[in-house]
């Protein structure tokens, strides 16, 4: 689905500038350019100038993903389709991206540790910013702090830029300046908002994150009010919704795909299923710039290389001692550490094993091409 806006006065061709295009974007000879609105299995909905349809995988698209899953076709990518001779598209190759969101296979296995196979999935490419949605009512728990240092530790790394958005502002009965600035104290250096999709408070605000051609997409749990909120920046139902349940006020699984939707006034966002857990990949920076407030007061330790785990003259235990740096903080930041060095070994481990599989299957081809010679 894309706006009656994005037509061109040529032919009624769409015009791919409103939808983010660059031409210093690099197309391979005898392509056209489109972008990914949503993913199939083995295909791609996709917005051309000619319009919104479905392109097939090529071979070449097919292989590079058995080889790597984190090149695989997903929503936000600008893409290169061939046209063949029957009259329809192929998508022939991903243009290189210019921010991804990337999440880790990692979950907890029976006895409490990390499992998972260090391949990494992108939901989303492209995108200026990250929308991090948690809803008013469950921020206030340590966990759903936690959620939101997770991921703003993932905006951070995909090279988009993220903003909080403390949703459901409505339902929240206490004091939401004293929650607002526990969020900002959980993510230092981020834009936090209060939003209510409903009443419309703060929804002008979070549109003007899209002006332009700019792209963004909205991650958070089950219930977060995502799809309403989009269906709000958008002025009309464009993602389907459910009515919140009246115990609780949290609302039911709805949205089951990703997908970009072009708005009238102006950007574009991808909407995403509720998240329930999301492994930490490849983190160079995200961590570290989540914990910046730690990373200060670890230039005060004793030690250089203080763990912040018992050694003497740990600045960081003694800021947790007087009350200045929440327990539940430096908690967060050991387990995301651990987290984050655990996917970086596992994701080595796979690397070496595919480069010895690689060799094994080159060695054996070179005994057989032997063996056939006269």
């Amino acid at each position: 689905m894309f706006s009656d806006s994005l037509s061109g006065s040529i032919g009624g061709s769409i015009d791919l500038s409103l939808l983010g295009w660059s031409d210093e974007l690099a197309l391979p000879a005898g392509t056209v350019p489109a972008r990914v609105a949503r993913v199939d299995r083995g295909a791609a909905e996709v917005i051309a100038a000619e319009g919104q349809f479905q392109a097939r995988y090529s071979a070449r698209v097919r292989r590079a993903a058995a080889e790597d899953p984190v090149s695989l076709p997903c929503v936000g990518d600008w893409v290169a389709l061939v046209r063949l001779p029957e009259g329809r598209y192929e998508l022939d190759a991903v243009l290189p991206r210019t921010s991804a969101f990337v999440r880790g296979g990692v979950s907890r296995d029976s006895r409490g540790g990390l499992s998972g196979d260090g391949q990494g999935q992108v939901l989303a490419a492209n995108v200026d910013i990250v929308f991090v949605a948690e809803p008013s009512m469950h921020s206030t728990d340590f966990a759903d702090l936690g959620r939101i240092e997770r991921l703003v530790a993932l905006a951070w790394e995909s090279g988009g830029r993220p903003v909080v958005l403390i949703t459901k502002a409505d339902l929240f009965e206490r004091g939401l300046g004293d929650l607002l600035a526990d969020v900002e104290a959980a993510a230092p250096g981020v834009d936090v908002h209060a939003v209510c999709s409903m009443t419309g408070e703060g929804v002008d605000l979070v549109r003007s994150y899209l002006e332009g051609s700019r792209t963004a997409v909205i991650l958070g749990p089950s219930g977060a009010g995502k799809s309403t909120l989009v269906n709000a920046l958008a002025g009309e139902a464009v993602m389907e919704t459910q009515q919140v349940r009246a115990a609780d006020g949290r609302g039911r699984h709805t949205t089951v795909h990703r997908e970009l939707i072009p708005l009238r006034s102006g950007g574009l966002i991808i909407d995403t299923p509720g998240i329930r857990r999301v492994g930490l990949y490849g983190m160079s920076e995200g961590v570290d710039l989540v914990f910046a407030d730690i990373d200060e007061l670890a230039e005060s330790c004793r030690f250089d290389d203080c763990s912040h785990d018992g050694e003497p003259g740990c600045a960081v235990q003694a800021a947790v001692e007087s009350g200045e740096l929440p327990e539940r903080r430096l908690e967060s930041w050991f387990k995301l550490q651990r987290e984050a060095a655990w996917m970086a070994r596992r994701s080595d481990s796979r690397l070496q094993s595919e480069e010895r599989r690689k060799w094994k299957i080159r060695h054996m081809e070179m005994r057989r091409s032997g063996r056939a010679r006269p």
